[in-house]
C-alpha cells in the first residue's frame, strides 16, 4: 500500500509541473566549460578527421617536361612506369595544365602508404630523365615547410653512429679457422661454427632463426635469413640483425657480386601479378630501387644476371634482351634490344661483357655473340648449324668461355634403327673462347655419347668433362688443357668413374669427382697438377659437396631436405683425409 500511494503522488507532482512554466537549462552567465568534447566522445574524436591526414602519402614532382596534347600521354606513361615501381597509386595522378593545354612541369601522385610514397622520394629524387630533366621529388606535407624555412642557416646535427661491429671479424682468428653455418633438428636451430681442428666450435645458435634456410651473401660479410614478413640480415662478431627487407612471402634472394645490391623474389606477389614481385634493394640502406613483374610458372633463378662489377645487370623476357645500369636502375641507352630466338644469356666474371645465342631457322643459323658494354657492339661471334641447345660456362677469371653446343646428324634410312626410330644422333662441340688473345680466337673440341657435366678449373687453364655412353652408372672422366697460341690438348682421361659432379677447388688443382644423390656415392679426390688420385671416399647417400673458400677443405653432407635419415656432414682436407664426422 505504500508503494501505491506514494505512486499517485508522484503523479499528481507530474500534472502540477505540467502546468507550471518549463525549468531553463542554460549555463549562468559567468559559467566556464573545461571539458572538451575529445575527453566527452574520446571515440568519436580519434576519428575525426585531420588537415594533414594523407599528406605523408602524397609527393610532388617537379621538373618535368612541358608538353601538350601529343605527346603527354606518352609523358604520362613513362612517369607512371617510373613511379609504380614503388608502390600503388590513389586514383590518377593529377597533372597541372596551363592555358594552352601544356603541364606545368609538375604532378601530384598519391601512394596507398606514407612507406611507398618514402620509398619513392629516396629512390627517384634527382633521377636525370632527358638532358634537360632532372626530377625533384617532394612529400607533400614538406612544401609548407619549405615555403617558411628561415633565411639563417642551421647546420644538420649528425646522426648517432651505430657500431656494427666488424663485419669481416672472421679474417682475425688466431687459427686462421674459417666460419660455416649449419640447420639442424629438422631446420628448428641454425649454428655458426668455427671449423676447429679437432670438432666444430659453436660461435652463435639461435632457435628459430630463420622458417626455411640461410645464405652466406658472396663475400661472407652478410647472413641472410628468410621469414614470413620479409628477409633479415645479420653480420660482425655477435651476428647481430644489419638491415631487413619487407618484402612477405619472400623465397629466393639472389646478391650482387660486390654485395651492393639485394634481388628479392616473392611467388605471392607474382600470383597476383603484383609488380613488387621481383624487387631489387639498395643493400645497405635498406631503400627499394626498383621492382618488376613476374610469371610464376616460367621463373627461371636468377632472374637478373649482373656484371662483375654490379654496374650492370639484364634479363630477357618475350626474346628482348633488356640491359640496366646503376645506379639509376633505368634501361642502358633507354632502351631494350630485341632478338629474335635468344634464348640464354650470361656475363663474364671479370669484364663488362655479356654473351648470348640464338636458335637457328630455316634462314639463318644458330649464333653466338658476344657484345661489350656499354656501348652494346659485338666483340666477336660465330654461327652453328644444326643445333638443339647450347649452353654456357665461363672461366671464373674470365680468361674463357666454353660454349657446349649439342648438335645433330640426320641419319640415313640404313642407320635408323627400327625399333627405336631415331632418326638423328647428337654430338657435342665445345667452343672454346680465349677472352685475353688478340681478336679472341676459338678452339673446338667434338665429343659423341652422353655429355653429364662440365666444369672450368677457376684458377688456370683446364677443365673436366664427365661424359659417356648409356645411363651409367660409370662414365669417363676427360681432363683438357687451353694454351694461348695452341689446340686444346687431352691431359688425362679416367675410365669408369660412378660420378656425375664435378667441383673444383675456388684456388684451381685439386678436384673432387662426386656421385650424388644416387646409391653410389663415390668421392674421388685428385691433383690434378700430375693427376694422382690422392683419395677415394663413400659417403653413404651424399646429397651435396661444398669447397671452403680458401681450399683447404671439403665438406660432404646428407640433406634432411633430401633424406630423413643418416643426416649428417663430414669434413676432409683438400687431399680427401676424412677429419670429422659431424651428425645433428
Amino acid at each position: 500500500m505504500m508503494m501505491m500511494e506514494k505512486k499517485r503522488d508522484d503523479d499528481v507532482n507530474v500534472i502540477e509541473n505540467n502546468n507550471e512554466e518549463e525549468p531553463n537549462f542554460s549555463d549562468l552567465e559567468d559559467f566556464i566549460d573545461d571539458i572538451t568534447d575529445d575527453v566527452l566522445l574520446p571515440e568519436i574524436y580519434q576519428k575525426k578527421p585531420r588537415e594533414q591526414d594523407g599528406f605523408d602519402s602524397v609527393i610532388v614532382v617537379d621538373n618535368i617536361p612541358k608538353v601538350g596534347a601529343p605527346r603527354i600521354e606518352k609523358l604520362k606513361s613513362v612517369l607512371k612506369d617510373k613511379f609504380l615501381t614503388y608502390g600503388k597509386f590513389i586514383g590518377e595522378p593529377y597533372y597541372a595544365l596551363d592555358e594552352q593545354g601544356l603541364t606545368k612541369g609538375y604532378v601530384f601522385i598519391e601512394y596507398e602508404t606514407s612507406e611507398q610514397a618514402s620509398d619513392a622520394l629516396k629512390g627517384l629524387n634527382g633521377l636525370k630523365l632527358d638532358r634537360q630533366h632532372v626530377l625533384a621529388v617532394n612529400l607533400f606535407k614538406d612544401i609548407k615547410n619549405f615555403t617558411t624555412m628561415s633565411d639563417e642557416f642551421e647546420p644538420l646535427s649528425p646522426q648517432p653512429y651505430v657500431d656494427r661491429g666488424n663485419l669481416k671479424s672472421w679474417l682475425l682468428n688466431e687459427e686462421c679457422q674459417d666460419q660455416y653455418s649449419v640447420l639442424y633438428e629438422e631446420g628448428m636451430k641454425t649454428g655458426i661454427y668455427w671449423n676447429g681442428k679437432a670438432e666444430p666450435l659453436l660461435v652463435k645458435e639461435r632457435e628459430h632463426w630463420t622458417e626455411s634456410v640461410v645464405v652466406w651473401s658472396p663475400l661472407g660479410t652478410y647472413l641472410a635469413t628468410f621469414h614470413k614478413q620479409g628477409l633479415a640480415l645479420w653480420g660482425g662478431p655477435e651476428f647481430g640483425q644489419i638491415n631487413k627487407f619487407a618484402h612477405e612471402g619472400v623465397s629466393l634472394i639472389d646478391f650482387s657480386p660486390n654485395e651492393k645490391y639485394l634481388v628479392t623474389f616473392s611467388p605471392q606477389y607474382a600470383a597476383s601479378n603484383d609488380q613488387q614481385a621481383i624487387i631489387l634493394w639498395d643493400l645497405r640502406t635498406g631503400v627499394k630501387k626498383r621492382c618488376f613483374h613476374a610469371d610464376q610458372e616460367q621463373i627461371v633463378w636468377p632472374v637478373f644476371k649482373w656484371a662483375h662489377d654490379d654496374k650492370y645487370f639484364a634479363r630477357v623476357i618475350n626474346e628482348t634482351l633488356s640491359i640496366y645500369e646503376t645506379p639509376s636502375f633505368m634501361l642502358l641507352d633507354k632502351k631494350s634490344i630485341k632478338v629474335n630466338g635468344i634464348k640464354s644469356f650470361s656475363m663474364s666474371p671479370s669484364d663488362n661483357i655479356l654473351a648470348y645465342w640464338v636458335t637457328g631457322s630455316k634462314d639463318a643459323p644458330a649464333r653466338v655473340s658476344l657484345i661489350d658494354l656499354p656501348s652494346k657492339k659485338e666483340v666477336r661471334g660465330k654461327n652453328f648449324f644444326n643445333v638443339n641447345e647450347c649452353k654456357m660456362y665461363w672461366q671464373k677469371s674470365g680468361n674463357y668461355l666454353c660454349v657446349k653446343v649439342d648438335r645433330f646428324i640426320k641419319l640415313k634410312k640404313k642407320e635408323i634403327d627400327p625399333e627405336s626410330k631415331i632418326t638423328q644422333k647428337t654430338y657435342y662441340n665445345f667452343e672454346i673462347f680465349s677472352m685475353r688473345e688478340k681478336q679472341i680466337p676459338i678452339d673446338s673440341l667434338e665429343l659423341q655419347g652422353n655429355v653429364i657435366a662440365f666444369a672450368w678449373e677457376p684458377v688456370g687453364n683446364k677443365f673436366a668433362i664427365i661424359h659417356g655412353e648409356g645411363e651409367g652408372p660409370s662414365y669417363s672422366v676427360s681432363f683438357y688443357g687451353v694454351k694461348l697460341g695452341s689446340s686444346i690438348t687431352l691431359l688425362k682421361k679416367f675410365e669408369n668413374k660412378q660420378c656425375n659432379n664435378i667441383f673444383w677447388s675456388p684456388t684451381g688443382q685439386f678436384v673432387v669427382l662426386a656421385g650424388l644423390r644416387n646409391n653410389y656415392s663415390c668421392l674421388d679426390f685428385i691433383d690434378t697438377s700430375d693427376f694422382t688420385i690422392t683419395n677415394s671416399n663413400e659417403h653413404f647417400m651424399v646429397t651435396d659437396v661444398e669447397w671452403d673458400p680458401t681450399g683447404r677443405y671439403v665438406v660432404t653432407a646428407v640433406s634432411w631436405w633430401v633424406h630423413k635419415v643418416d643426416n649428417a656432414y663430414w669434413i676432409c682436407s683438400f687431399q680427401g683425409k676424412l677429419l670429422q664426422k659431424n651428425k645433428q
